[in-house]
């Protein structure tokens, strides 16, 4: 009874993680990363702690997808997720909200230094570039921050980042592209 007890417990554990995670990224997905931010927002109202929400949108992905096949497009993903792994410390959670849209949990960071951070995970995409087809084709993304503090919260947080990411997405689109 106690190893059919334990087996059950270990598949709950597995299916749990498997429903937390993206499958083409292994990143928190939607569930993963707002179950962190959560512990997160805990965390900063209780220690008086700080950190920030960077929402990133991938710019130029549907033409990607649209001319190139899905396969470019997860291509281009995935790339994106080690990039900005690269760019993350092992304490910041970096989780895919949906589709093209990402997000990054940073700790200990004023609000310069997390919007110097946005700036320079936007740089770090612009520069990725692939070659479909004999095509090259760069993807790009746009960044907005939230300062996380004792009066945030979820949704709050969520909704302030991605209302500066659509901010920075209307810049970057008169924006001469390099």
């Amino acid at each position: 009874m106690r190893t059919q007890l334990a087996r059950a417990q270990a598949r709950i554990e597995e299916l749990q993680a498997t429903a937390e995670t993206d499958f083409l990224l292994d990143i928190p997905n939607r569930r993963g990363f707002e179950r962190e931010l959560a512990r997160a927002i805990a965390f900063i109202k209780r220690y008086h702690a700080s950190g920030a929400l960077v929402v990133l949108d991938v710019d130029r992905l549907k033409p990607i997808n649209d001319a190139f096949g899905h396969a470019a497009g997860d291509e281009v993903l995935k790339a994106i997720v080690a990039a900005v792994s690269r760019q993350t410390r092992a304490s910041d959670v970096f989780g895919r909200l949906g589709g093209d849209e990402f997000a990054v949990l940073l700790w200990n960071l004023s609000e310069i230094d997390a919007r110097a951070k946005a700036a320079a995970l936007e740089e770090t995409i612009d520069h990725l570039s692939f070659i479909f087809r004999g095509s090259r084709v760069t993807a790009g993304a746009s960044a907005g921050v939230a300062i996380l503090g004792p009066h945030s919260d979820i949704e709050r947080a969520l909704d302030e980042a991605d209302r500066a990411m659509y901010v920075r997405k209307a810049q970057r689109r008169h924006e001469p592209r390099i």
